[in-house]
């Protein structure tokens, strides 16, 4: 079983995550947008998911450009169970 570790920043709304979308398109970052998972919050919305090795640069983008971010999380999956921890 393959062990999977990622970031996901979740936002203050949908129209936000919308807006960091369009930000790490043009910033040339990779990206995914997913469901918020449910063992960061119950509420619905959409998140965007991305490789820990580039988290400076989406810290980054974030401070340029003032995203309305709810937080920044370390989820750990290990045989379909997951562990989160915040970042920032």
């Amino acid at each position: 079983m393959k062990n999977e570790v990622y970031g996901v920043l979740t936002f203050e709304s949908t129209h936000h995550a919308i807006s960091g979308e369009k930000v790490f398109k043009e910033a040339g970052l990779k990206f995914k947008t997913i469901p918020t998972p449910r063992e960061i919050t119950s509420s619905c919305g959409l998140s965007i998911r991305f490789n820990l090795d580039d988290l400076e640069n989406i810290v980054e983008k974030i401070k340029e450009t003032e995203l309305a971010i709810k937080g920044v999380y370390k989820l750990t999956k290990i045989n379909h169970k997951y562990s989160v921890e915040k970042i920032n």
